[in-house]
């Protein structure tokens, strides 16, 4: 099982960009796939969820209307595209799977996701 994370990267306030998590080694399509970031020293926290088929989404309340979450089935890739970012978004992200289950997705509770990527680190400077 591999999920990759790809697209990271020193941006300035403002600007957007867009992260890629590429899987492997297991059903992608079966799956609900997240998006989480960590601060050093700080908890693990979800801001967008995606059920399997791409249908249902959720979002943290901070990014939510700034990023999007969408998904590839059939490249077995999910996508968060990030808009207007500030300093508050630098962290690592990653992307996580779990069972398709409603409240999973809307808790985003990283202890109920059981595959994880490596993670990508994002800097936002001021």
């Amino acid at each position: 099982v591999q999920l990759v994370e790809a697209g990271g990267g020193l941006v300035r306030t403002g600007v957007s960009l867009r992260l890629s998590c590429a899987a492997s080694g297991f059903s992608f399509g079966d799956y609900a796939i997240a998006w989480f970031r960590q601060v050093a020293g700080k908890e693990r926290e979800g801001v967008a969820a995606s059920s399997n088929d791409g249908r249902t989404t959720y979002y943290e309340d901070s990014v939510r209307g700034r990023f999007s979450i969408s998904r590839d089935n059939a490249k077995k890739t999910v996508y968060l595209q990030m808009s207007n970012l500030n300093p508050e978004d630098t962290a690592v992200y990653y992307c996580a799977a779990a069972d398709p289950d409603n409240l999973i997705l809307a808790l985003m509770r990283s202890q109920d996701y059981v595959y994880w990527g490596q993670g990508t680190q994002v800097t936002v400077s001021s």
